[in-house]
């Protein structure tokens, strides 16, 4: 079966689903001689939601092995082992989904064809939940624990209700996968499918009246009953919500109410506070970012549809503004964010660690570096030896922080309980392959979300890992983000 046929009976097969019409979604699925990693999930899906949990482990089994980087599929089977009551092995899956977050809070499938965020913190929930049926209560209590500080939503307050239950040893309420969400095809490809009449219909311009008293013919004239069309009327841009801007540096959260943003995004204000801190929207998200990263951008109906917008300029980002106490972003109560968020102590400081990625962990100030690594290895997911921490991105000399450093120099560089460490993993422990993989662009990428990586054509990229067929994550300048496979390849050896 060509790719064609593949994308014309997948998109058939979502359709069925979408009208609830699951038996024949599922056999027109089945019908697919060749499948890839994203319609044996979506056949897995469809089983799962029969209660046919034997042919859902098949289809799952065949997703991982077409994609063994899917981490939804993994934790879709972990859903299915735990129905089957099979527990070491749904905790396998679970971990395993779990690793390949690789530390952040989420993965977005949107870019993938899957409206679904698989959130590192239901991932947790669901592991501590196995742990629970296994009788092992002080594992589950720690996997919740840990999921507290992955929480991104105050709709995930669940986590804390399980950790409730686990004080008293009673079981809770496994998070499960939306029965009606499933990946779909490229959107733009199925545009494709439908066929195009470039000639139209032909239309009748000219007639011969029957009676005529000059020359027997009428002059030409269209042959229509009503009048001509009025004329289109020009199209207005549509109203947005709040004022465009145009970020200029790049932005990264340390709390979870605060916003990720990149140069070029444009977000929209919808309210500037006294302390410099603006609540805007992006990609339908609300958060806050800092006003002085941003600049006003004038929108006109005569503006030309692909004008580029300005480069951002190349100087340091300014400094990073304080928060005042309560402020939260515009639509979220005080409460919905202390909910949301554990506060750190008030003799606490945020520690924003640089890795391939940025993130951020909470300790007490003056910690000794015991514990101080062991907060950063727990966020990794890896091994405290194997952690390298320093004072810059050097990583040498004085500037390593190890067990006989002393601590009071290091915590005597905090500014406002914050300070930033920079970070390195022994033995690729990160994920990252030993021998450097490295790609060149061939076509130049501009990212459109905060998790995107953007370069120009001829940047070598380095490799991390191949998300799947079409999509692969690398490092450029020290910026990490994912990027379509088909618009690098590799770069010949002689070089």
């Amino acid at each position: 079966m060509t790719f064609v046929e593949t994308l014309r009976q997948w998109d058939q097969a979502v359709s069925f689903a979408d009208r609830q019409d699951f038996a024949e979604a599922l056999r027109v699925f089945l019908a697919i001689p060749e499948p890839n990693s994203k319609i044996y999930f979506d056949i897995g899906c469809l089983h799962l939601q029969k209660q046919d949990l034997d042919a859902a482990e098949k289809a799952f089994d065949s997703s991982i092995r077409k994609d063994e980087h899917l981490a939804v599929a993994f934790f879709q089977r972990g859903i299915t082992f735990y129905q089957k009551e099979r527990y070491e092995e749904a905790l396998g899956d679970f971990q395993y989904a779990f690793k390949a977050l690789r530390g952040n809070q989420l993965i977005d499938y949107k870019a993938l064809g899957l409206r679904y965020k698989l959130y590192a913190c239901e991932v947790l929930h669901n592991m501590a939940l196995v742990e629970a049926q296994l009788g092992r209560w002080e594992k589950a209590q720690e996997n919740l624990v840990k999921a507290l500080d992955f929480k991104t939503e105050a709709k995930l307050n669940v986590i804390d209700r399980a950790l409730q239950s686990t004080l008293k040893q009673k079981l809770f309420k496994l998070v499960t996968f939306p029965s009606n969400a499933l990946f779909k095809p490229n959107k733009h490809y199925v545009a494709e499918l439908e066929k195009k009449d470039y000639l139209g219909k032909a239309k009748v311009v000219a007639s011969i009246l029957p009676q005529d008293e000059f020359s027997g013919f009428a002059p030409l004239q269209p042959q229509v009953e009503d009048g001509p069309a009025r004329p289109k009327e020009p199209e207005v841009l549509r109203a947005l919500e709040g004022e465009p801007h145009t970020v200029l540096f790049e932005f990264v959260p340390e709390t979870s109410d605060e916003l990720a943003v990149v140069p070029g995004n444009i977000v929209f204000v919808l309210q500037k506070g006294e302390d410099n801190w603006a609540s805007v929207i992006f990609n339908e998200r609300r958060g806050l970012v800092p006003y002085n990263y941003l600049e006003r951008l004038e929108i006109s109906v005569g503006s030309k549809k692909n004008e580029r917008i300005r480069t951002p300029p190349s100087r340091a980002p300014p400094t990073r503004p304080e928060r005042k106490q309560g402020q939260t972003a515009v639509g979220r109560s005080s409460r919905d964010t202390e909910q949301k968020e554990q506060q750190p102590a008030d003799n606490s400081c945020i520690v924003k660690v640089r890795f391939t990625y940025n993130f951020a962990v909470s300790v007490p100030c003056g910690s000794p570096y015991a514990i101080l690594v062991d907060q950063i290895s727990k966020k990794l997911n890896i091994e405290a030896d194997s952690v390298t921490l320093s004072l810059n991105p050097a990583a040498s000399g004085e500037n390593v922080i190890d067990a006989d450093t002393e601590m009071e120099s290091v915590w005597g560089r905090t500014t406002g309980r914050r300070i930033t460490l920079w970070c390195k993993v022994d033995d690729q422990t990160d994920g990252k392959p030993q021998n450097e993989i490295l790609l060149v662009a061939i076509h130049s990428y501009e990212s459109s979300n905060p998790e995107d990586l953007t370069f120009q054509e001829g940047d070598k990229i380095i490799l991390l890992s191949r998300i799947n067929d079409d999509w692969l994550e690398g490092q450029l300048n020290e910026n990490t983000g994912i990027f379509p496979a088909s618009f690098v390849e590799d770069v010949p050896e002689n070089e």
